[in-house]
């Protein structure tokens, strides 16, 4: 689902309108039903009684205008209050405004301060207020009397709906530049913008419904977003139904290099996440020091030992063997705790360059290019890189905290630079190629910040690749896959409680919502 800025929307507006000839009466009068039918929908047993549309001077006022005709014929009892004069609109909404007020719907003009002050002890009094001051256009806080006008929306005690955006908000950024609107309801028009998605301004979002206004998806798909929602449906797509004549090979062979002492559980919990992801054959390859207690917590991997130096960590005399296993293997995962001793860090790095098959890099893995991403492009083919902010920082030789000020720009100058896929983890993770093209992963808890989770998320993209997916594809799939079955845990033992192991005992139900059966239907 593509995430719009505020030029590409009024693009999409232009193009709807001049190349198809959907009107922006059209337009907007699909704008407001579709408000409706979201508000509908929200309360199940009834809209309220009393209703308040908050109207500006723009389309979405206009677009205020015709939820608050459609609620009045409904049978609420409707008052919507222009934050202008009559004669300060144009177009289509100037003409919802003239149709609603000939249809009964009280209007009251409130073009400044001093009106303000004389309808504000009202707005209390309603049961719902519906916010259709400002939409897309917003490019700073709100000014003049508008800031209270917000504040006594916000106290007001009622339901608040916004139409498109909570005023306040800005479609081109997760900010929040001042006064906003505390949204219960905010219905999304034609597309996702960037303020419904990331925090701190996604905190005032509330429930969020996205509707379909009639702008031709063609037309959204050209307007030039590199943004996008990982979606259920897309994930469906992604899935392939299983045949009957088929076997274990058919589905994959992971190698996952991976353990070292005190970290044998990341080796253990990356070999069962890709079991769990469907791979029809998984080999650990570790160090000799740990390799039997790998074997005791994944009875179902292969594990095959390989030397170790001093500190019973990978040496790089185990390149060969290595090598050997990497030959056979559909996809690999390298990283999880194999640690960073000079040695191994090495191996690591003449591994992931001269393996064969597609490669996930993680943990320690990464850390062995920390300050010259630009060394993996000589990785053919094409990897997957899978750090979480601290990770990233140090491959680009950046703080923590400056990759969480703008993750959307680390993750894209990480991609551009290593030549590969990244996923960023954490709230909101993002999946990006090198060509700036970022997924955006909706699924995914709290609870889900545990030591080993990541492990989790290493293995289940190894699996998916193994099993032929194209590698963009697999980290989008494999990250909401992640965070679903996080969510699933959630509900079973709490986000407090919540471990690595939940995640993957989790899996099989996250996969359940959306495996084609044999038919190849989704659940």
């Amino acid at each position: 689902m593509k995430v719009l800025n505020s030029q590409q929307m009024q693009q999409c507006d232009r193009e709807a309108t001049n190349v198809y000839g959907i009107s922006e009466s059209v337009l907007m009068e699909n704008a407001g039903v579709q408000v409706v039918e979201s508000m509908d929908e929200y309360f199940g047993d009834g809209v309220p009684e009393l209703i308040a549309v908050m109207c500006g001077k723009g389309n979405n006022g206009g677009d205020g205008f015709v939820v608050a005709r459609h609620l009045y014929a409904a049978g609420s009892s409707v008052r919507a209050y222009l934050f202008a004069s009559a004669v300060d609109l144009q177009g289509a909404a100037a003409e919802n405004r003239r149709i609603a007020e000939e249809l009964g719907v009280e209007i009251v003009e409130v073009p400044d301060a001093e009106s303000w002050e004389k309808h504000s002890s009202y707005i209390a009094g309603f049961d719902c207020i519906v916010d259709a001051l400002f939409g897309t256009g917003i490019t700073g806080p709100l000014r003049g009397y508008f800031g209270s006008v917000v504040e006594a929306v916000n106290d007001s005690g009622s339901i608040v709906v916004s139409v498109d955006l909570p005023s306040g908000l800005s479609a081109d950024s997760d900010e929040v530049f001042g006064p906003t609107v505390q949204a219960d309801l905010t219905v999304a028009v034609a597309a996702l913008k960037l303020c419904h998605i990331f925090p701190p301004a996604f905190e005032f979002v509330g429930e969020l419904s996205v509707v379909d206004i009639g702008i031709p998806t063609a037309v959204i798909d050209a307007a030039g977003s590199t943004l996008e929602l990982i979606t259920p449906e897309e994930c469906a797509r992604s899935l392939k139904p299983r045949v009957a004549d088929t076997h274990k090979g058919t589905y994959g062979h992971v190698l996952i290099v991976a353990g070292s002492p005190g970290m044998s559980g990341a080796a253990a919990l990356a070999a069962r996440g890709s079991l769990r992801g469907g791979s029809g054959l998984v080999t650990v390859g570790a160090p000799d020091s740990v390799s039997s207690i790998i074997a005791g917590l994944v009875v179902e991997a292969m594990v095959r030992s390989h030397a170790s130096d001093s500190d019973g960590r990978l040496a790089l005399a185990a390149k060969v063997g290595l090598l050997r296993l990497a030959a056979s293997a559909d996809a690999i995962a390298v990283g999880p705790g194999v640690g960073t001793s000079e040695e191994t860090q090495q191996l690591v790095r003449e591994i992931v360059v001269e393996s064969p098959a597609p490669i996930v890099l993680d943990a320690d893995g990464l850390n062995a290019f920390a300050g010259d991403p630009e060394a993996l492009r000589e990785v053919k083919p094409p990897c997957i890189l899978t750090p979480h902010p601290g990770e990233l920082g140090r491959l680009l030789s950046m703080s923590t905290a400056e990759v969480q000020a703008d993750r959307l720009a680390a993750v894209r100058l990480l991609a551009a630079r290593s030549g590969a896929i990244v996923v960023l983890k954490g709230y909101r993770s993002l999946v990006c190629e090198p060509n700036g093209k970022v997924a955006i992963n909706p699924t995914g808890n709290p609870g889900m910040a545990t030591g080993g989770s990541g492990d989790v998320l290493t293995g289940l993209l190894a699996a998916l690749i193994g099993q032929g997916l194209e590698l963009f594809s697999a980290a989008r799939l494999g990250t909401f896959l992640h965070g679903e079955a996080g969510d699933i845990a959630a509900e079973r033992v709490g986000e407090t409680s919540l471990i690595a192991s939940d995640i993957i005992e989790a899996l099989p139900d996250a996969f359940s919502c959306f495996d084609p059966g044999p038919g190849g239907e989704a659940a």
